[in-house]
């Protein structure tokens, strides 16, 4: 019991960095100003039905529908905000597999809804879709985009925009685009964050702050934005 509470004493005592206790209260008051009730996602069993449409094809395992109160969207409004949250998918190139290439970018607004979603046809030739994990299939590739025209988006989307995101780096070294620290939101760098100096996985922050459950199995992109940026 002792031990308990003295973790609760020093999770008070944690400063929040200016920049992210200002995002955390725009959002905030935003929303309150709204006074929208959270909308329940779609049935399907996978992400959100999107202006895509692509989830529409199948179900992906992990979802936002166990969670609705606290992934849902908080409006009803698709518009590109000031601030935007991104998850990345990679596939397996080279002849092994083993390095990662863009497989699907999707970009969510600061009230959780997707502006942006499409799966990449990468430059050099997939070897292995890593679908237990990004859930891409070889069908979702036959007719995606190619990698420079999904760079071109990104880079107009995000510009000038916070970005929120976990392990951006990883993302943004896939799209091979850069953006100014001072508007990165990156949760694994996120000094409150780490434990004993060491990044958590966003699954991991989730569980523990968000009181959910993710990436359980294939990885729903649009869960993972989500819960980045709340």
């Amino acid at each position: 019991m002792g031990s308990e509470g003295e973790k609760r004493k020093s999770h008070k005592k944690v400063q929040l960095n200016p920049n992210w206790a200002q995002l955390q209260e725009k959002l905030k008051s935003q929303g309150a100003k709204l006074k929208l009730s959270r909308p329940l996602p779609n049935s399907s069993g996978g992400c959100s039905p999107t202006v895509l449409g692509k989830r529409k094809e199948r179900p992906v395992l992990d979802s936002r529908d166990a969670q609705p109160g606290i992934l849902a969207p908080t409006s009803s409004d698709f518009s590109l905000t000031d601030v935007v949250a991104m998850d990345c998918e990679m596939v397996g190139v080279s002849p092994q597999g083993k390095r990662s290439a863009l497989g699907r970018v999707t970009l969510v607004n600061k009230w959780g809804n997707v502006i942006y979603d499409e799966f990449v046809r990468p430059i050099d030739r997939v070897v292995d879709f890593r679908t237990e994990i990004s859930g891409i299939r070889p069908r979702d590739l036959k007719k995606a985009k190619d990698f420079p025209a999904v760079q071109k988006k990104v880079a107009e989307l995000i510009k000038g925009r916070i970005l929120v995101g976990h392990a951006l780096r990883n993302d943004l070294k896939a799209l091979l685009l850069s953006h100014p620290k001072k508007d990165l939101r990156d949760t694994s760098e996120y000094h409150p964050f780490l434990k004993e100096s060491r990044r958590q996985a966003l699954r991991h922050l989730a569980a523990e702050f968000l009181s959910v459950k993710i990436q359980n199995g294939e990885h729903c992109p649009e869960s993972n934005a989500v819960s980045a940026s709340i």
